[in-house]
Order: structure tokens, then sequence, then C-alpha cells
């Protein structure tokens, strides 16, 4: 699967669930780790457990490795390592705070369902 069919089935997956306020930046020209940062809102601990679960579940459908899930304990911030795709699926408060959006790329590749592609 090409990276633009791996991430919309990721975008989808996360709109499956109503995750809010979905940024995908392109990381090619800022790190060889992965090709892309999925970014989305969960209103509740239940919420963002269940955008994580269901992006797992639609990657591993789809035929494509889960490297790891991180944080469902607490469920504020959920990162799913799907290789060439990082997704970090957070709390309004915590995705404030940490405000990656802006360590990666200053703006976002796209907000919501998947268009045009630039490069960060």
């Amino acid at each position: 699967m090409d990276i633009s069919q791996f991430e919309s089935l990721v975008v989808s997956a996360l709109e499956d669930i109503k995750a809010k306020d979905i940024e995908v930046i392109n990381t090619t020209r800022l790190t060889a780790l992965f090709e892309r940062v999925i970014i989305a809102t969960g209103d509740s601990n239940r919420q963002t457990r269940a955008l994580a679960r269901n992006v797992a579940d639609k990657v591993r459908e789809a035929g494509e490795q889960v490297l790891s899930i991180e944080g469902e304990d607490s469920g504020e911030w959920v990162l799913v390592d799907l290789g060439s795709i990082v997704v970090h699926v957070m709390q309004p408060a915590v995705r404030a705070y940490y405000n990656l959006e802006e360590l990666w790329a200053g703006t976002p590749l796209r907000a919501g369902r998947p268009s045009i592609v630039r490069s960060a």
C-alpha cells in the first residue's frame, strides 16, 4: 500500500469514530523514521482509546502492521506507531499544551479528509 492510500485509511478510521481536528503532516524532509504524523482529538479517555483501537483494527484488516500502541492506560494521549505513519490521538487540553503541529511543521499538511499534499 502506498503512503497516500495508507494515510487515507488512517484518516478514514479516525473519522469513523468522530475524531476532531484531524491534521496530517508530511515529515519526509524532517526525519527518515516515518513519513507522516497524524494528529486527532478525542473528547474523552474512552473516545481516544476507541479512536486508537479503530485505527489499529483497520490497519490490521488492510494487511498492514501495527508496531505499537502507547498511552491506552490513561487515554489522555494515545500514540499508534504504524511504521511510516505515527498517529497521536489526544484530548483537547493535552493537544493544546504539546502543540505537536508547531513542533513538526508549523502548519498542517491538511485538515480533515485528505485532498492535497504539501511538503513540510
